[in-house]
């Protein structure tokens, strides 16, 4: 047995944004800039470390709305156009930084490209949910779920259907991919409140995750601090923290590793550099500029005046820097073993995404991690919370307090003056979802099918993405105008199911442009639900 554990936990999420009707909608470019620069980049980290035989645990949650557009045949066939323009970019790039300081770069760029295509199409038949259900089968990944749309729980709870059918649809979209019950879930924004277990409980959950605070001021004093897990009263659900220290080092802006100046600078790309006529037509067609992630310049420091990206040098920065984290984690582990009377673990979550496209170097730096845990020390083992929980099913009990991994540790960032206008209208719609699942319980026909979109348009509604867009002030119109819109959707639906006037053609229309979860169950926000029946 070693000495202590490390939890890495990758939680994968992007909100649902399909636009059938527009094939050049900006907002979709977010999926496929995490498809190209984080999910393949980190398979393809994982399969090597298969291949050279290397064990090794990680938990990844995959959330639904993410699982839903990695499956979406019109998003994957997008996404490969999209590739293919940026191979014929990259090909340009490469004669037309020929001896520059940027041509190994710009080599590099186009090798990946190729590759990333050769993967998403050829290896894994254009659906990326296949490469981690085998990562799962083969003993390397814990895949856990999220809340069905990321709804924010916390100030969803005054209408515990509406929590209800956030997590019961997260389950079964997970069980439909996987053919397995989560063991786990991945709350949205690490946001608990009192209250939310009981209804993971009915769901058949058993760990969940805090940010630190979360545990550290639980209602009776964690005996083990953030290094062992604690039992929510009545539940037994387990509640994982967030560790402090391995946090800082990689999330932190001033000292974490992803600051070197040796990594690539993110904010500086063709998109935005090279001359209009020339980057026309790999950016929007009417002409507003956009990250190509073509990008040939090195952080160098707080200055304008950036130095060329050198490849190498930031892959040996990554590799040293996981070398220094795996030293820390060491050293933290030795010093609580010392102190504990069970092998601590330490909980490292972070946003999936950080690892390749806001850190292009994190997947290097994650693959040698896991490298050298193996090869070059015996201290610290990597493990998931299930597989923790299985070795050491005593724990303390305690209420978490509520917290966020959100700015300053609570609510305020999904509930302040630049989104707060939301909830009495989201609170509303539910209510009224509520009722309708309630008066009709065994609809058929056109109105089962109004009752299922009136249940999609709310979830997506009910997203946190929105509210937190709002708050940080980009793309705001864009987070407003989707809010509006789908409660709209849902108002509409609502009247004219009461008023049994239903029109197929709008009903049809709904379907085909906000398709997510195509077998939903609206029967989960009934008053009484029955998880068992």
């Amino acid at each position: 047995m070693a000495k202590g554990y490390l939890a890495l936990v990758l939680h994968a999420h992007l909100p649902y944004i399909r636009h059938p009707e527009d094939e050049n909608f900006l907002e979709e470019k977010w999926l496929y800039e995490a498809i190209t620069e984080t999910y393949i980049p980190l398979i393809e980290s994982f399969n090597r470390l298969v291949q050279e035989g290397i064990p090794f645990r990680i938990t990844v949650s995959l959330s639904p709305p993410l699982l839903s557009m990695l499956t979406d045949r019109l998003l994957q066939e997008r996404y490969t156009k999209h590739l293919d323009k940026l191979i014929e970019l990259s090909e340009k790039e490469v004669e037309l930084n020929r001896n520059t300081p940027f041509y190994e770069t710009a080599v590099m760029y186009r090798n990946q490209f190729y590759r990333t295509r050769y993967i998403f199409c050829e290896q894994y038949g254009c659906n990326l949910v296949q490469a981690f259900r085998t990562l799962e089968e083969q003993g390397r990944l814990e895949l856990i779920t999220c809340a069905g749309t990321h709804g924010f729980l916390p100030l969803m709870k005054v209408n515990p259907s509406a929590v209800r059918a956030q997590v019961g649809m997260a389950v079964e979209i997970h069980r439909q991919y996987f053919n397995k019950s989560p063991r786990g879930i991945w709350l949205p924004e690490c946001a608990y409140t009192q209250g939310i277990d009981n209804i993971l409980k009915e769901f058949n959950l058993r760990f969940f995750f805090t940010d630190s605070h979360g545990v550290l001021f639980a209602s009776h004093r964690p005996r083990f601090g953030l290094f062992a897990p604690i039992y929510c009263p009545n539940t037994g659900l387990a509640a994982f923290a967030r560790d402090i220290e391995s946090s800082k080092q990689v999330w932190s802006a001033d000292e974490g590793y992803p600051g070197d100046s040796n990594y690539r600078e993110f904010f500086r790309d063709i998109g935005f550099e090279r001359e209009l006529d020339y980057i026309k037509p790999y950016i929007h067609p009417d002409g507003i500029r956009v990250h190509t992630g073509i990008k040939y310049f090195r952080i160098t420091g707080r200055t304008q005046d950036k130095e060329p990206y050198n490849p190498h040098s930031a892959h040996q920065k990554a590799i040293e820097h996981a070398g220094n984290f795996l030293f820390n984690r060491e050293k933290q582990v030795e010093f609580l073993s010392s102190i504990m009377e069970r092998p601590p673990i330490i909980i490292a979550p972070y946003d999936a995404e950080l690892y390749g496209h806001w850190w292009f170097e994190g997947p290097v730096f994650l693959e040698h991690l896991i490298r050298k845990m193996h090869y070059n020390q015996d201290t610290v083992k990597l493990i998931t919370p299930g597989d923790y929980l299985q070795m050491f099913p005593c724990n303390q009990v305690a209420t978490p307090c509520d917290s966020t991994w959100g700015n300053k540790g609570y609510n305020e960032v999904w509930l302040c003056g630049a989104n707060d206008w939301i909830y009495r209208h989201l609170h509303i719609a539910a209510d009224r979802m509520e009722e309708l699942s309630n008066k009709y319980p065994n609809a058929d026909g056109i109105l089962e099918r109004a009752l299922k979109q009136a249940a999609r348009e709310l979830l997506l509604a009910q997203s946190s993405d929105w509210a937190f867009i709002m708050k940080t002030g980009t793309m705001v119109n864009y987070a407003v105008n989707r809010t509006k819109r789908h409660l709209l959707n849902f108002l509409g639906l609502y009247k004219q199911i009461n008023e049994n006037r239903l029109e197929e053609t709008w009903i049809s229309e709904l379907e085909n442009k906000n398709n997510i979860f195509p077998n939903i169950n609206y029967h989960l926000y009934r008053s009484h639900y029955n998880v068992s029946a």
